[in-house]
């Protein structure tokens, strides 16, 4: 299996939540990814649908 990165190349890390706008990863997350095995990517994606960014 190959897990899709979830970024939708609007990458502007959210100030106050320290979640990228785009795709809700952490910065670390974002680097870590393209080495990162698919149990690691899918543990990431689940928890990115709990997580929210300010939109202003």
């Amino acid at each position: 299996m190959t897990v899709p990165s979830p970024c939708n190349q609007v990458c502007v890390i959210d100030p106050e939540s320290g979640y990228c706008r785009g795709c809700r990863r952490t910065i670390d997350e974002i680097a870590a990814w393209a080495a990162a095995d698919d149990r690691w990517k899918q543990s990431v994606l689940d928890m990115l649908k709990q997580r929210t960014v300010t939109t202003s």
